[in-house]
């Protein structure tokens, strides 16, 4: 088992149902070296999913992208960053994870490097997909080797509390900083801060991340990956043309129901193959299922709330841009706050009542944002969201302690894997399923407030059921 040795013994770790540990035993030297590499790779990830969202209306006339063409700058990404995470995950967990790390470092900067140089649309989208392409081996063999690299307990409840809040900030930052840079730089910036990013990144890695893989080497299901993946990126693309253009386009409906076909025939090819690509009873465990479950619907959830709020501080009250990025600004730094608190809260009370917690806090304050009106409700909403990030924050560390505690080493990728995509589909699917409601029927502060409510609906009722599902031990 590759783990590096803490500089203190870890004390005794809390167990996911809430058993009191003693305060978490500090880390390393090498060990914060180790966290720093697989941090700063996450946090460039998360980065790139925000950082180029406020130049789209400037790099659309200088590379000659119409408006209906500028989603593929967000679909091209998106496409092989969700659909290859579990893929890569298990090709990690069996050909070794650092290897597939570094590789995915080096192709997400020199992709980069690409999209900052692009001289047309072709030369930016290939950029743009083998960003993505990177990203989806650099997230589930980041998160699988942080979590192998600290031991189960106070330690990883620590890292992951880091990460998650870096993952969170990647997003707020890459918001602010995108406007910034855009206005003062130029849109190539963006992505040239990207490639300068992995520049610093990726000669540290090597000396510093130990090499994992399961000690027997089985097979890799082919078929298993090749339905998943395919069942993934169709899924993936319909839901993110759907947040574009509806559910209406022919495209839309075909692909969507081949994301369908394709992971029930992934489903059927797992439960006849002798060594599958995901162990089904292992999705059966409580921990994964509802796990997973929660981290769905906080990242789905969320997404949307930042969404419609969003159009609703712009459009119906009239806030500026910047106005706007000041609200989601202290949602930012109150995420931070959260990171730092949550690991005490799950050291405390346990990962699955955190989790079940931070889903209630979480649709309580959303239904808060309810309050506000028409014609006021900028200070409300940003105390609210502020809150409502704090929670969401909560849910997305203990979400992935839940799913990862007593997994073993060999099924770490595997694992990760699930929570990594999981995320991804989350963001992907949250707008198309409720923020067109917002726009669509022509009340766009009534459509805001419907989808606020059934939002909150959603987390409040998915609470109660992981809650349910939490109670047994597995």
């Amino acid at each position: 088992m590759a783990t590096l040795t803490p500089s203190s013994s870890p004390s005794p770790s809390p167990s996911p149902d809430g058993a009191e540990a003693p305060a978490p035993p500090a880390l390393g030297r090498r060990d914060r070296l180790v966290l720093f590499v697989l941090c700063a790779a996450q946090f460039m990830v998360a980065l790139d999913f925000s950082v180029l969202n406020v130049a789209l209306p400037v790099l659309g006339p200088d590379l000659g992208l119409g408006h209906s063409a500028l989603q593929w700058a967000v679909t091209a990404f998106a496409l092989p960053s969700g659909g290859f995470l579990l893929l890569f995950g298990r090709i990690g967990d069996l050909y070794g994870r650092k290897r597939l790390f570094l590789a995915g470092l080096a192709v997400f900067g020199a992709a980069s490097l690409l999209a900052a140089l692009a001289w047309n649309p072709a030369a930016f989208l290939t950029g743009r997909a083998l960003q993505g392409l990177g990203a989806a081996a650099i997230v589930p063999t980041g998160m699988s080797l942080l979590t192998t690299t600290f031991p189960e307990g106070p330690l990883r409840d620590r890292a992951l509390g880091i990460s998650g809040t870096l993952l969170s900030l990647g997003f707020t930052v890459g918001m602010v900083l995108g406007g910034v840079m855009t206005d003062t730089l130029g849109w190539r910036s963006t992505m040239g801060l990207l490639a300068l990013f992995t520049l610093i990144v990726l000669p540290l890695a090597p000396g510093l991340l130990p090499e994992s893989r399961t000690p027997d080497r089985p097979r890799l299901d082919v078929p298993g990956a090749v339905t998943v993946t395919g069942g993934l990126l169709a899924l993936i693309y319909a839901l993110s043309t759907a947040a574009e253009r509806g559910f209406g386009g022919t495209d839309v409906r075909i692909t969507l129901a081949a994301g369908v076909l394709l992971l029930a025939a992934f489903v059927r090819v797992e439960s006849r193959h002798a060594a599958p690509l995901v162990s089904l009873p292992m999705l059966r465990r409580g921990t994964i299922a509802f796990g997973n479950l929660g981290g769905l619907v906080t990242f789905a959830m969320m997404s949307t709330v930042v969404f419609v709020l969003t159009l609703y501080l712009q459009e119906t009250l009239g806030l500026s841009a910047f106005a706007t990025g000041l609200v989601f600004g202290a949602q930012g730094v109150l995420s931070v706050v959260a990171g730092t608190l949550a690991p005490k809260v799950i050291g405390r009370i346990g990962a699955r009542r955190t989790l079940v917690a931070s889903l209630a806090g979480q649709g309580l304050l959303t239904a808060a944002l309810l309050g506000t009106a028409e014609d006021s409700g900028a200070v409300l909403a940003t105390v609210a969201v502020s809150l409502a990030s704090m929670c969401h924050l909560g849910a997305i560390i203990s979400y992935g302690l839940t799913v990862t505690s007593g997994v073993p080493d060999e099924e770490q990728g595997l694992a990760t894997g699930l929570v990594t995509t999981t995320q991804q589909v989350g963001i992907t699917i949250g707008i198309p399923l409720l923020g067109v409601l917002a726009t669509t029927g022509g009340d766009l502060y009534g459509g805001v407030r419907t989808v606020l409510a059934l939002d909150a609906a959603i987390v409040l009722g998915t609470a109660l059921l992981v809650g349910l599902g939490l109670r047994r031990r597995p």
